[in-house]
């Protein structure tokens, strides 16, 4: 069984609402809730918001009202830190549209069949990461996984740094550096993870065959904030890049119960 956990932040002004319905219905036709439970935490809501998750409370299994904005990373957590230690944790945004059903199942099997990956993220199409790519930042590997006769076949691809839109980190990892880390409210947390990842001796991967598509337009104030949050923090998470790599940071981030 893994934890699927989601930041949830909506406003009348960024008109999240109409993605998080989306998401959840696709959620709905894609997951089975008798493997798997999903849990939100709120850090901004309408009343639209109220409505969609009483819409979708069959499938919800329960609901974190944060009283202020704690940002991506520690609203996640506050999900995560209801795990167990062999759970894994699946961080899923608010935005994001899911078109295979069992796919769970899938992130689930690659950390089954190789324990040395620490992260299986589902692939944005926006993304740039190939292994035809020249920028050593960006380019990926393809990794047919240990097989037995019998068995599926599974490609992976291996990759430097994960986007966050839809990470299953695994019971492995979570248990070895805790749970997400960020500064501020917005930004890097994903690639924080990453680092964080291949510093404890996993590597990360995603499975570019399952398709999603991330149905936030952006180009609105929110999408401004957001870049200008990260701006902020840039040279920050610059020098704790370094400073994980170098061993000089403690990779772990406490999970608050």
């Amino acid at each position: 069984m893994s934890i699927i956990a989601m930041a949830v932040y909506s406003t009348e002004e960024n008109k999240k609402d109409k993605c998080l319905e989306k998401t959840l219905a696709s959620l709905h036709k894609t997951v089975d809730w008798k493997k798997h439970k999903i849990m939100l935490s709120i850090n901004g809501y309408t009343q639209t918001t109220k409505d969609i998750i009483y819409m979708w409370g069959n499938i919800i299994h329960s609901v974190y009202w944060n009283e202020t904005n704690l940002g991506t990373a520690e609203a996640v957590n506050k999900c995560w830190a209801s795990r167990t230690e062999n759970e894994h944790c699946i961080k899923i945004d608010d935005d994001i549209v899911i078109h295979y059903e069992g796919w769970v199942e899938e992130l689930e099997a690659v950390v089954a069949i190789d324990p040395k990956i620490g992260q299986a993220a589902l692939k944005r199409k926006d993304l740039r990461q190939c292994p035809q790519e020249e920028s050593e930042w960006f380019k990926s590997e393809l990794v047919m996984l240990p097989h037995k006769a019998g068995e599926r076949w599974m490609v992976v691809e291996r990759t430097r740094d994960i986007m966050g839109s839809c990470v299953l980190h695994s019971a492995d990892l979570i248990n070895k550096v805790g749970g997400l880390r960020q500064f501020g409210l917005y930004g890097f947390e994903d690639s924080l993870c990453s680092i964080r990842s291949r510093c404890a001796g996993f590597y990360n991967v995603f499975l570019p065959h399952i398709e999603i598509d991330h149905i936030d337009e952006g180009g609105t104030e929110y999408q401004k904030w957001k870049e200008k949050e990260a701006s902020l923090v840039w040279q920050k998470f610059l020098d704790l890049a370094k400073a994980y790599e170098a061993g000089k940071e403690d990779l772990y981030h406490q999970l608050n119960k």
